[in-house]
């Protein structure tokens, strides 16, 4: 069927999405009533045993096979079922997220003064991270940093879903804009008065540039660099790494260098490069904790 029909539009709206977003209520409510380490590892044990037999694995094999060809295929499925248990654990743990503080037993804290820095500087600062780990995890950076912050976000098509993970999402400090034209003209409008802004750089973008990541080109949004050299605002990597069951890590890294030459062009490029490289290496040291199934390369 034509996803441009009406006919299309209207059986999402009235069908596929009241019926996805029940089972997500569903699924939300299961996991909110347990303990959260009860959801962790149900959510974790029920996707690495559903999500391997899908179609969604295929994509996952190829791009590993690209990613790591000196793995052999016994690895390559290991990382393919421990990713899909990492994201049935990220989804069981959404409903606790709320409980879980920054700096307590579940949200280890490395590296704050790096990202505090940018608080006091007089400058906008930005604020990168990817689908890594439960990323979702991310939302605390403003309260650790005990600054307001903006973070725009890719609402899913499901409008059901999306109050799901808005509701995940109440305790974040500061503003939630959506991808697209508007949300472009807030985040610019808070860049201008010297806002701090998070972003997750690490999935294509169709119109994008093409930067290195795991050497091959992949379409990446420029607006990370494009911001930073706009408005002089330092870029501060921020690692979310799952240690164990529904136990974190966030580090807040230096920040990188941002090249000035005067050719703005190469110079996003260079930037984005650099951020393509910090992502990768975080990702090839827990390849598991990243989502392989984003459609990240060009087919």
């Amino acid at each position: 069927m034509d996803k441009n029909s009406n006919l299309y539009r209207m059986r999402q709206k009235y069908i596929s999405h009241p019926l996805q977003g029940f089972g997500a209520y569903l699924l939300y409510w299961l996991f909110a009533i347990m303990p959260v380490d009860m959801a962790s590892n149900f959510g974790g044990w029920l996707l690495r045993t559903i999500g391997t037999k899908v179609g969604q694995s295929k994509k996952a094999r190829n791009n590993l096979i690209k990613a790591f060809p000196e793995k052999s295929a016994d690895e390559i499925e290991k990382i393919i079922a421990d990713m899909w248990e990492n994201l049935g654990r990220s989804a069981a743990e959404i409903p606790h997220l709320h409980k879980m503080r920054p700096g307590g037993s579940r949200i280890e804290i490395i590296g704050a003064e790096n990202g505090r820095a940018l608080k006091d500087d007089g400058k906008p600062g930005l604020f990168f991270t990817g689908h890594i780990g439960n990323w979702e995890v991310s939302m605390c950076i403003a309260a650790v940093l005990e600054m307001d912050m903006m973070s725009v976000y890719r609402a899913p098509d499901n409008p059901w879903v999306d109050d799901l993970f808005m509701r995940a999402r109440k305790t974040f400090r500061g503003q939630l804009v959506q991808k697209g034209p508007d949300g472009a003209r807030k985040l610019t409008r808070f860049m201008k008065q010297g806002g701090h802004a998070c972003m997750l750089v690490d999935q294509k973008m169709s119109d994008g540039i093409p930067v290195p990541f795991f050497g091959r080109d992949a379409m990446t949004a420029p607006a990370l660099a494009q911001f930073a050299l706009k408005y002089d605002a330092p870029i501060i990597p921020v690692r979310v790494e799952r240690l164990q069951g529904a136990h974190f890590r966030m580090t807040f890294y230096p920040a990188l260098p941002v090249t000035r030459t005067g050719d703005r062009h190469a110079d996003v490029a260079t930037i984005m490069t650099d951020v393509n490289a910090v992502l990768e290496s975080w990702i090839r040291e827990r390849p598991e904790q990243w989502l392989w199934v984003h459609r990240r390369w060009p087919n």
